[in-house]
């Protein structure tokens, strides 16, 4: 095992590139690299991994030299070997979309994966955590899609005159987008200037917190008058709807 860790290390390749690789899980691989025989790896795993490396037996490691044809062969097997292993696992979860839904759905998991895994900052965590509660919300929020659409058109991705949402709404909120994108692009504004702005933008946020808790305090205190009616101690499966009709006339009766 001494000599594949030498053979790893001397071609440079990162851990969590060989463990997608071998489609485990870099703790697993670790695992693995621990182990003195690697004919005591699982045989499919041991497989890929001469495969990789071009050779048959595990012997012939002593034999292999490092040059620089040699990085680009195992390079290119890796590259493969992982966009197929990524695929797999992607596509296994996509039964019912359509081919080109697959391919979409795949590219933006792999790509994500890709991006979360050579993440040095840790920063990317927060912005896909941002990405996924704008996807969250979009339903209820039109806007989120119109900036989506402007973004796609600035990037040069989508015609401009392109409208699949409302025609007349989209036109007026990519227009308003471009006048504040060219005024912070071009320095219009300071941090001095948008102080109040911001500051405006940061109460209504805490409003619209506060009545978000009192609604969900109002239907907290609804829940519990409709479950000591209906001499309940708490919601399950068999009682959801009974108490879900209850809640709704309590609140009726409030109209």
């Amino acid at each position: 095992m001494k000599d594949l860790n030498v053979v790893l290390t001397e071609l440079g390749i990162s851990k969590v590139r060989l463990a997608k690789y071998l489609g485990v899980s870099r703790q697993m691989l670790y695992n693995y690299l621990g182990i003195e025989d690697i004919n005591n790896w699982p045989k499919e795993k041991a497989a890929k991994i001469l495969s990789l490396l071009g050779i048959e037996r595990v012997e012939d490691l002593k034999n292999i030299k490092i040059t620089g044809d040699f990085i680009i062969e195992v390079e290119n097997r890796l590259n493969e070997g992982v966009k197929d292993s990524s695929s797999r696992e992607v596509i296994a979860d996509l039964k019912g979309f359509n081919k080109k839904e697959q391919e979409l759905l795949s590219d933006i998991i792999n790509l994500m994966k890709d991006k979360l895994a050579n993440d040095k900052s840790k920063t990317m965590y927060s912005t896909y955590l941002y990405l996924y509660q704008f996807l969250q919300s979009m339903e209820t929020n039109d806007e989120l899609k119109y900036i989506l659409a402007y973004m796609s058109k600035s990037l040069g991705f989508t015609d401009p005159l392109e409208f699949i949402y409302s025609k007349d709404k989209q036109f007026i909120f990519e227009s308003i987008m471009y006048s504040a994108m060219t005024l912070y692009n071009n320095g219009g504004s300071s941090r001095v200037k948008l102080g109040e702005s911001h500051k405006r933008f940061v109460q209504h946020i805490e409003q619209k917190k506060e009545e978000k808790l009192s609604r969900t305090q109002e239907l907290n205190t609804v829940k519990i008058q409709a479950l000591k009616e209906l001499g309940y101690t708490e919601i399950n499966e068999d009682n959801a709807k009974e108490v879900f009709e209850k809640i709704a006339e309590i609140q009726s009766r409030k109209v």
